[in-house]
């Protein structure tokens, strides 16, 4: 199981903030944020540490995450 530390908690869930914020309002809910959040998770577990690297891993799937609503 991986384990991070809290600066790093810190950042991802400021990158999960951040990238919510590039998800149309209307698409906007718990279940794009927990896709979202993984996909930060994911990226973390895999060695991306800096904010932008892990708000890019985010974003780039937003596409794929609204399909789970529409």
């Amino acid at each position: 199981m991986v384990r991070f530390d809290p600066g790093l908690l810190h950042l991802m869930r400021a990158a999960l903030e951040e990238s919510m914020t590039r998800v149309p309002v209307e698409y906007s809910t718990p279940v794009i944020k927990a896709y979202l959040a993984e996909c930060i998770l994911k990226a973390a577990a895999q060695g991306q540490t800096r904010y932008d690297g892990l708000v890019a891993a985010a974003v780039e799937q937003v596409q794929n995450a609204l399909t789970l609503v529409v």
